[in-house]
This record gives structure tokens, sequence and C-alpha cells, in this order.
């Protein structure tokens, strides 16, 4: 008996041992086949990732070179080229001869030149710092900062034709806001102002009406950048006795060295590429006496009433390089600085 109940109770034994391996080499399988469920699944997941990677970045690559880029390289040609602009068989190579035409005054190149370099003086000199200061006093919690902002930031939300048609209201000789203010409206008196027919007041007025958008983006830009510095700084220069000036100057402005890249790059581009605004100022006559800017010459002499295409192509050209070489030059000069730091 005690041998039978040995060998009855070895059996269970082994067969207990029998089912363990079963079963652990049942959730084996399962646990395999559940990783391989899973990596497949990772795979297709990472498939539908690059997928949507690809779509995401090659649509809008696709946009800008088809919309930007190839038509920047069909004007580059096309500055090679006298053409009237309706059919390729009025298409003619003219080698350098529209270049020509830009550096020998024709029309007036030099005066829209100095123009567009007054415009970035004015603009890096006036509406920049202004901003800069409003945005300092915003920064120091005044009370009702927010509708400051509001306000201030107001001009930048519309477009610049839309500000173009508000300034235009107020510098109307007759009926406009300003000459009724200082009682300059009266067409047959002394003191009259035709403050956009007038050559030698038209550009600073429409310098004025630029000011009032470009000081309400720089401020937004600074204040942004005055937020994120960090709180240590202004403690430690306090404790280091100096006063808001200095410590403004001399450590917030070298902290916010990327948002002055930006605002400068920013200015040097509006400078160069101001349009709309002149645009509807000038009454839709880029040609205006005083209002002569590079942007205007390449619309009126590429889709004027005498469209000129090739001329107009080769000034869009020559803006072009000089865009680009002060902004690649300026980058340059502020990157290695920060190496040789």
């Amino acid at each position: 008996m005690a041998a039978g109940e040995r060998d009855g109770r070895m059996r269970p034994a082994k067969g207990s041992g029998m089912a363990l391996i079963a079963d652990v080499t049942g959730k084996n399988a399962s646990s395999q086949s559940r990783t391989s469920q899973r990596g497949s699944r990772m795979r297709l997941l990472s498939v539908a990732d690059k997928a949507f990677l690809a779509v995401l970045i090659g649509v809008p690559l696709l946009a800008l070179l088809a919309f930007v880029w190839l038509p920047a390289l069909a004007s580059v040609g096309i500055s090679f080229t006298q053409w009237d602009g309706i059919g390729l068989s009025g298409l003619h190579w003219v080698g350098l001869q529209n270049y020509k035409n830009v550096f020998t005054n024709y029309p007036p190149f030099w005066p829209a030149v100095e123009h567009n370099i007054i415009w970035m003086v004015f603009t890096a000199l006036v509406p920049t710092p202004a901003g800069i200061f409003l945005a300092y006093q915003l920064d120091r919690k005044i009370r009702f900062s927010r509708v400051y902002q509001m306000a201030i930031f107001l001009p930048v939300v519309l477009s610049t034709a839309v500000v173009g048609f508000i300034w235009e209201i107020v510098y109307d000789p007759d009926h406009g806001l300003l000459n009724s203010a200082l009682g300059t409206n009266n067409p047959s008196g002394k003191h009259y102002i035709d403050w956009l027919g007038d050559p030698h007041l038209n550009l600073w007025a429409v310098l004025v009406a630029s000011a009032w958008r470009h000081t309400g983006y720089v401020m937004i830009l600074y204040l942004a950048g005055l937020k994120s510095v960090d709180p240590s700084l202004r403690e430690a220069a306090a404790i280091d006795g100096a006063n808001g000036r200095q410590t403004f100057l001399r450590v917030i402005v070298p902290a916010m060295k990327p948002i002055n890249v930006t605002i400068i790059v920013v200015t040097v581009m509006e400078s160069l590429r101001a349009f709309d605004m002149v645009y509807v100022l000038s009454g839709n006559n880029g040609s205006k006496q005083g209002l002569e800017l590079l942007s205007l010459l390449i619309t009126n002499n590429t889709v004027g009433e005498s469209p000129r295409p090739g001329y107009g192509s080769a000034l869009a050209t020559v803006l072009l390089v000089v865009s680009m070489a002060a902004i690649v030059t300026f980058l340059v000069q502020n990157f290695r600085k920060e190496r040789q730091a």
C-alpha cells in the first residue's frame, strides 16, 4: 500500500510537472505572438508616421519650390531677355542690356535706391527704438498694460494696404484729419499742405505711416523676449548696484541677442520690400516724384501700362542680390562672433 500510495502520489506529481511545462510553453508562445503582433503594429505605425511626415514636409516644400523659387529663377532668366509679356514669339535674348539700363538710371534707379536707404535708416532709428522703449515700459507691469499693448499692436493686425488707406484719409489735403487740425486745408490759403503731392514731404509722410505700424511689431517682439529673460539676471545686477538703465543696456540687451538679430533682419527686409503702403498712398502711381522705390519700379515695369518684363526682372534680381547679401553678411558676422566668444 505504501508503494502504491507512493506511485499514486508520484504520478500526479509527474503529470502536474508536464502540465506546468505545457502551461509555460503556451505562455511563451502567446507572449511571442503578442510581441510579434506588437512589432508588426509598430512597423505599421512607423510606416504611417513616415508617410505623414513626408506629406507634412513635402507639400509645403513643393509649394515653396513651385510658387517662390521656380518663379524667382524664371525671373532671373527673363532678366536677360527683351519681352512684351504676351507670347514666347516676342522673347529675344539681349544679354546684360537690361542690367546696363538699370545702372544708367533708366528709369530712375538711383533715386529709388536712395529712398530705400532712407527708409531703412529711418526705420532703424525711429520706430525700432520706440518699440523697444514701449516694450521696456510695459514690462514693468504698469496699470492697464494690456490695454496699451492692444492699442499699440492693433496696426500690426491690419494689413499694410489697410494702414495705407487709413493714412490716406489722415493726409487728405482738403478734408483730412491732419490738415483740419492744423488749419491748413484751404486750397487758396497760404499754408495749404499737400502731404502726399509735395515731393519734399510725401516720402516722410509715408515713413510716419510705416513707423506707426512697425513700432507695434517691434514692441510685441521685444516684450515677448523680455518675458523670457531669467529674473535672476536682474536680481544679480541689482545686488551689484546697477540702476534700471544699466541693467537694461548691459544685462538685458545682451541676453536678448536672438530677438535683436530678428528685429534687425526684419527691419532690413521691410525696408527693401516696402510696397503696398506706398502703392496705396501714391494713388497707384509708383513713378510719383519723391516716392520712387525699388519695389514700385519692379511692379510698374513688369505689369504696368507699358510692361517691360525683362527690365523689371533685372530690377527684381538686383533687389534679390542686395537683400541676400545684406542678410547673409550680417548673419555670418553674428555667428562668427558667437563662435569666438
